[in-house]
């Protein structure tokens, strides 16, 4: 809930969750989604091109029926020509494709945001639009501009709408962790980097967690994907209050991990609205999620811990000062996220988030939030420091990992 950064009205938040409730219980259809009634969108486009192209006189692969290992297999039949030609070709198809090599993927995605560059650019000075809708297009021209910034790594990339993004630090094909940085309300393309409250934006946020994890183990080979590519909730609004977006989002976030390369470890670090997001995917994720982080939660849609059906260890935060623990931590008619996850009775392994300041602060470097993040990404879980309980946190937890300590 990236925009409860800034300080919200929470009995306002509680009234429109009590009024929320009430036409739950009385409509017996529960909401209705209001749907964008555009026939085509540019990833939609650039999907149906695919669908209808070939390569070397042979069908492309079904991009929806076709798992990502047997895309990977299909890109392992292609020369590096024939590969970089579908990047040109589908740029956005290939782009966002789980199951395409990583750094085909970057590549596509450098070609898909020239072209959404163009295309605003054009809009700045296009006299249909109000000064309003020129200055939007000049805000987005300049943040595809920085995401064309030499040495950034662009793993998913949708301009339709509000936007859809997520970014790389480090090797992902060399990594022996992985990191995965799950933000929530308010994160689209432009709220993707800040300047101001940097460490509150998922760019921010995963430069400061790669940066503790490789001066907590220089050795280790680590990566971060600040990941912002489902459709988050805008504001304090139904859709916050509710798990539509965070059920969405949950089966991106599945076909994400599905289809990293190789099979070391991955842990989630979840905040905010995003925690909602990583409580459904919690069960259906792969088993090579070895940690699910979250801080500032409003609940995981879920009373207890162990009812995630989850192998990975499961981990909380809260700040003192941070605003969301005012929050009514219940489940009503689709209202509300459920349990509040440091509570004693949840049972996830506390940590100790001094340092925070608030809801918004977990990353910020020198606080002891971010060490303990850090410290999970890399496996160093005997050097956590834990909340309250410290038995019950460490309880079960393997030796520190073997990774390389300075």
């Amino acid at each position: 809930m990236t925009s409860f950064d800034t300080s919200p009205q929470l009995n306002v938040w509680r009234a429109l969750l009590a009024l929320a409730v009430v036409f739950v219980m009385l409509a017996t259809t529960g909401w209705t989604a209001l749907r964008s009634q555009r026939s085509s969108t540019p990833l939609q486009a650039s999907l149906s091109a695919w669908e209808d192209g070939s390569i070397a006189g042979h069908r492309l692969p079904d991009p929806d029926g076709t798992t990502p290992h047997r895309l990977a297999r299909f890109f392992t039949t292609l020369t590096d020509r024939q590969r970089a030609t579908l990047a040109r070709r589908y740029p956005l198809a290939v782009g966002n494709m789980n199951g395409a090599p990583v750094e085909l993927r970057y590549h596509a995605n450098r070609i898909a945001l020239g072209d959404a560059r163009k295309v605003e650019l054009k809009r700045m000075h296009d006299t249909r639009l109000t000064a309003d809708g020129q200055r939007e297009a000049g805000k987005r021209m300049h943040r595809y501009e920085s995401l064309l910034t030499e040495g950034r790594h662009i793993l998913a990339f949708d301009p339709d709408g509000s936007g859809r993004i997520a970014e790389v630090l480090g090797d992902l094909n060399k990594a022996e962790r992985v990191s995965v940085v799950v933000p929530g309300v308010d994160t689209d393309l432009l709220t993707f980097q800040r300047t101001q409250r940097r460490y509150s934006a998922p760019v921010g946020m995963a430069q400061a967690l790669y940066r503790a994890e490789r001066e907590a183990s220089p050795s280790t080979r680590t990566a971060v994907i600040a990941w912002a590519d489902y459709t988050a909730p805008s504001g304090l609004g139904l859709d916050s209050a509710t798990a539509m977006r965070a059920a969405e989002g949950a089966i991106r976030l599945n076909s994400l991990v599905r289809a990293l390369p190789g099979s070391s470890p991955v842990s989630l670090f979840c905040h905010s609205y995003g925690s909602v997001l990583c409580g459904l995917a919690a069960p259906v994720l792969p088993g090579r999620v070895a940690d699910i982080a979250v801080a500032g939660s409003p609940g995981m849609r879920t009373a207890k811990a162990s009812h995630l059906h989850t192998s990975a260890n499961v981990w909380a935060m809260r700040d003192t000062d941070d605003w969301i623990q005012d929050v009514p931590h219940l489940e009503l008619g689709g209202l509300g996220h459920g349990a509040d996850p440091v509570s004693a009775a949840f049972g996830a392994r506390l940590l100790s988030a001094r340092g925070a300041d608030g809801h918004s602060g977990y990353f910020v470097p020198g606080t002891e939030s971010l060490a303990n993040f850090a410290e999970i990404g890399i496996g160093a879980y005997r050097s956590v420091h834990c909340a309250g309980d410290t038995a019950a946190c460490r309880e079960g937890l393997p030796g520190t990992a073997a990774v390389g300590r300075a």
